[in-house]
This record gives C-alpha cells, structure tokens and sequence, in this order.
C-alpha cells in the first residue's frame, strides 16, 4: 500500500501547527468557496494576531467573520468591507489594522508571489490614497509600484481534490484559491469529495498538486448561498 503524506484525516490533523502572529490566506468571494471546515477549526484554537488576507474577510457574521468575532484577528489586507460590519466595526474602532487594496490590485499580487515576480507596475489606484507612500512611474499614465503578497498559510476548499493534490473547482468556487495555493508558503486544502490519483482527467485540473502540502476531506458543508436584503 502507497504512502499518502499530503492526505490528512481532518481539519485538526492538518492545521497542527498553526501559531499566533501568522499571516493566513483564505479562498473565497463573500461566502462562495470558503474552506468553512478549516475556518472553524482556527476558531476552536484560538489563535490570535491573525493577518488575514481575503477578499472580504467573511460576510454577514459568517466565514471569515468568525475569527473577528473572537478577536482573532489583528490585521486585515482586503478589497471589500460592504456586508461584514464586524470588520467594519473594528477597522473603525482601530482593532483591526485593514488595508484596502484594489481587487484587481490584490490578485494580481497574490498571482505574483506564487509565480515569483518581485514587483509590478498598474495603474490602479494612481492619484488616490492607495497611491500614497509608493513609487509612481510614468507610462501611457501614470502607474504605481506594488509587491507580491503572500503568506505562511494558505486555506482553501475545492469540489474535488486527489490524494496528490490535484484539484478541480467548481464554476465561482475557484475565484481567489488557485493563486492563493501559489502563494501560500503552506496550503492546506479541504474537498467534497476526496479521490484517487486519476480520477481527475488530466485536462480538468485546476490547479497542479506540486502548490498543495496538505488535503483532507471535509464535511457538514453550509454552503450559505448570500441574499441580499433591500430595506
């Protein structure tokens, strides 16, 4: 019988080694994606000084959300606070330092860090208050340095993962997870339903197990689907 090291039994036995004051990427578009097992599993320890980087930082008091709720987190880089008045709340009090970066901007950073690109130019942000502090250099307009964005963990959830770390996603599911995989210095993956080596077409593979450490199958998936409410 073949090893199978990335493969994980849970959320616990893959996420053995977190510590306070790391830095933690986590997939997902509002609630579309999220790696709810993991999330909670980071609640349960009760980790602290959490940097999260994600889009939004969970929304409507669930995902992300539940590590702010905690007072887990201490640091934010994102590009969305509509929907999440707990980030709000905080990011205003001055309990979560929160950095806003254009979506465009933000994954693009990410995008580098995985494949190795020390800086880039765009001009997003040129002119505003995402400009300040950076260097601008002039092309067609006027355009900003950023840098790549990456970090000690990477959590994100796929459909379908094999025991090597192959992974398939499904339609919007993918959003941000794939480049976070990347940049993410460990990546820990949680799946719907865990596979054999194969059982993923080799042309159906979204992201290349070589960008995943560890996988497990999850399970009790909400899947909310968010609803916006008009007064």
């Amino acid at each position: 019988m073949t090893s199978q090291p990335k493969v994980f039994t849970d959320a616990t036995a893959a996420l053995f080694d977190l510590e306070d004051g790391i830095s933690l990427m986590s997939g997902g578009f509002g609630l579309c994606g999220i790696p709810e097992n993991s999330i909670h599993e980071i609640v349960r320890q009760g980790i602290r000084d959490i940097h999260a980087i994600s889009n939004n930082i969970g929304n409507s008091g669930r995902g992300l959300a539940l590590l702010l709720k905690q007072q887990q987190i201490s640091r934010a880089t994102c590009s969305y606070v509509g929907g999440n008045p707990d980030l709000e709340r905080q990011m205003l009090a001055g309990d979560v330092d929160t950095t806003l970066v254009p979506q465009g901007t933000f994954s693009e950073r990410i995008r580098a860090a995985g494949m190795g690109i020390r800086a880039f130019y765009t001009p997003a942000g040129a002119g505003t208050l995402v400009a300040q502090g950076k260097e601008v250099r002039e092309f067609d307009r006027p355009c900003i340095l950023e840098y790549p964005l990456s970090a000690d963990f990477a959590i994100i959830k796929a459909e379908k993962g094999d025991n090597y770390g192959n992974l398939w996603f499904k339609e919007t599911a993918r959003n941000f997870s794939p480049l976070m995989a990347m940049a993410g210095r460990t990546t820990v993956v949680e799946v719907e339903q865990l596979v054999e080596l194969g059982d993923i077409p080799a042309e159906d593979v979204h992201l290349p197990g070589v960008f995943v450490q560890r996988i497990y199958q999850g399970r009790d998936y909400e899947n909310v689907i968010e609803i916006p409410v008009y007064q």
